[in-house]
């Protein structure tokens, strides 16, 4: 574990560490937009912070398609540092760090980043992979806190309503509780790292599950009171980088990769899990929204309803779990009985879904791999637990996943086991990855912050909890000319794939 070994649990290779004794050389040169302007090296020179006191974590993933994705962000920063100074900064990509599943949470990588740059380095820099980062805007952004304090730095998001995704926190007023969105990027500074590193390593992390990350992360920092609230820095941003309105902005959203054509609806076999009383309540909401966009789909019940068709697996329904439903389709996505496609798509029948974005983000993947992607969750993942994902939003496999899963001879320990869990834990034996994409939502749209859900073009919600189903999907998934060229899905798709 990373808090018992953090000098050595770690891949040196993974990342990049150009350390000198030397203060940074403003030389001229380019940067990812173009030269550095003397302004802008007169700027950070006067401010006293040194661009190699600043750690760079880039919160990557375990896949061929993503690890393309940090090397191109990884690209960029070098060139921004290289244009600024001779030594470049500490930039690490987070899924070359360890072969910990749990680094991903964030808080048990702390003693790791504690011990390796507490001593000399004031800043730790979090970023995804659309994140895209003005470095020069950035450094003087960070010199206008001092590094001696405790920051926790961020675009602040809060819920508009207590939700079931953060356990109902603040339920008497919700909005009074601010956590960062990723993608704009957070910053933790020096003194507050190595508190919290201590913190971890000597109470246990309390929580089993992780749901979502950027509120239970700043929960921890905020302790009850005992920490830090977030800080809102209005240069972190989320806009596009090519918006007029981001001239003040450290930090943008880059563009979407572009990754080719859409997969074909030819290659996508869809399973919809239902039961005998959902059919007439559940069932016609899919029929009238997004069935239509589906060419290979089945419904699975425990009884046989030849008006939608649905098909019995022979497997008893459950009130909670459905894992030897799930299983039961994943054997039959690899028999006979059904188109032989590339990837397979399995949702509840009380999800709403794009399958048309969902077409156009498969085109960043190589269905060749053993791919499973959904929004990622977490169980026990400070005691050497595993990543699943939560089955309500779409899990997707791909077929060589599937392949894969059934002749390792993982299988459930009940009907009623929970199979995304299940899934996550034969996964992680395995030693395969479980890919997250935030286009993918467990829940409603109320569920989540609206300024989290502004700069995405959704692929998933589940639940018709308290709301029209038709409606919400028409808002949030529905587009026409997605559906009806490629093109238009590359015009409507601007973030986050």
């Amino acid at each position: 574990m990373l808090k018992n070994k953090p000098s050595i649990g770690h891949k040196v290779a993974g990342c990049w560490i150009f350390l000198s004794l030397f203060h940074v050389n403003f030389s001229a040169g380019s940067s990812g937009k173009g030269s550095q302007s003397q302004d802008d090296m007169h700027v950070i020179h006067n401010n006293q912070l040194d661009l190699r006191e600043i750690v760079f974590v880039l919160q990557s993933q375990s896949n061929s398609f993503h690890d393309r994705q940090a090397e191109r962000r990884r690209a960029d920063l070098l060139k921004q540092a290289h244009s600024l100074t001779e030594k470049p900064p500490v930039l690490l990509l987070l899924h070359t760090l360890s072969d910990n599943e749990g680094d991903w949470s964030m808080l048990p990588l702390l003693p790791y980043l504690s011990h390796s740059f507490g001593k000399n380095s004031s800043w730790i820099v979090f970023l995804e992979e659309e994140t895209n980062v003005k470095m020069t805007k950035l450094v003087q952004v960070l010199a206008k806190y001092d590094k001696n304090k405790e920051w926790f730095l961020g675009k602040p998001l809060h819920d508009a309503e207590s939700t079931i995704i953060h356990h109902y926190a603040f339920a008497e007023n919700p909005s009074v509780f601010k956590y960062p969105d990723f993608t704009a990027a957070w910053a933790l500074s020096i003194p507050l790292v190595v508190r919290l590193a201590n913190k971890v390593k000597d109470e246990p992390l309390k929580s089993d599950f992780t749901i979502d990350l950027k509120h239970e992360v700043a929960l921890y920092i905020w302790d009850n009171g005992n920490g830090p609230h977030l800080t809102a820095v209005p240069e972190l941003c989320t806009e596009p980088e090519d918006s007029p309105q981001t001239s003040h902005c450290a930090t943008t959203l880059s563009g979407p990769p572009l990754c080719g054509e859409p997969v074909n609806k030819e290659d996508l076999f869809v399973a919809v899990k239902t039961c005998r009383k959902f059919h007439s309540e559940r069932v016609p909401v899919i029929k009238k929204t997004w069935e239509k966009h589906a060419l290979h789909l089945e419904y699975y019940s425990d009884h046989a309803d030849p008006l939608i068709p649905t098909i019995d697996l022979g497997v008893p329904n459950t009130e909670r779990g459905h894992c030897g439903k799930t299983f039961a389709i994943l054997k039959r996505f690899l028999s006979s009985s059904v188109p032989n496609t590339r990837w397979l798509v399995v949702v509840d029948d009380d999800t709403l879904i794009s399958l048309p974005r969902l077409q156009m983000l498969l085109s960043c993947y190589d269905p060749s791999e053993p791919v499973c992607l959904g929004e990622r969750y977490g169980y026990g993942l400070s005691q050497g637990g595993y990543s699943y994902i939560t089955g309500g939003g779409g899990m997707v496999f791909s077929r060589e996943a599937v392949v894969r899963l059934l002749d390792s001879g993982c299988k459930c320990y009940s009907d009623d086991a929970p199979d995304d869990m299940v899934l996550g834990m034969c996964l992680n034996a395995l030693g395969l990855p479980v890919t997250h994409s935030p286009l993918f939502h467990q829940a409603r749209p109320e569920d989540y912050s609206r300024d989290f859900l502004a700069h995405q073009v959704p692929i998933s919600f589940h639940k018709h909890w308290n709301i029209d189903p038709v409606a919400v999907f028409n808002k949030w998934l529905k587009d026409d000319s997605v559906a009806k060229t490629s093109d238009g899905l590359n015009k409507s798709v601007k973030t986050e794939l």
